[in-house]
């Protein structure tokens, strides 16, 4: 069976990415409202690239660590 294929400039193709960007958009908001404390990037990855391990107490640094990678999971995912 042959997979449809849209032009890179289609708009379901545009569409689609808004959509995307929207849902991960979202979800940085979620997490920013459940960490109002941290300064966090508009890209995840980037917030646990510049982390630096021990800057918290075990608990809170296991728990930020987690909640971090759960949004990134969840925009990877697109639900």
């Amino acid at each position: 069976m042959f997979a449809l294929r849209t032009h890179p400039r289609s708009p379901r193709r545009r569409s689609a990415e808004a959509e995307r960007e929207a849902f991960a958009a979202r979800v940085c908001a979620e997490l920013a409202d459940d960490l109002p404390d941290e300064d966090l990037a508009q890209d995840l990855d980037d917030c646990l690239d510049r982390y630096e391990l021990g800057s918290k107490p075990r608990c809170e640094e296991v728990e930020y660590l987690q909640m971090v990678q759960d949004a990134i999971d969840r925009i990877e995912r697109g639900c």
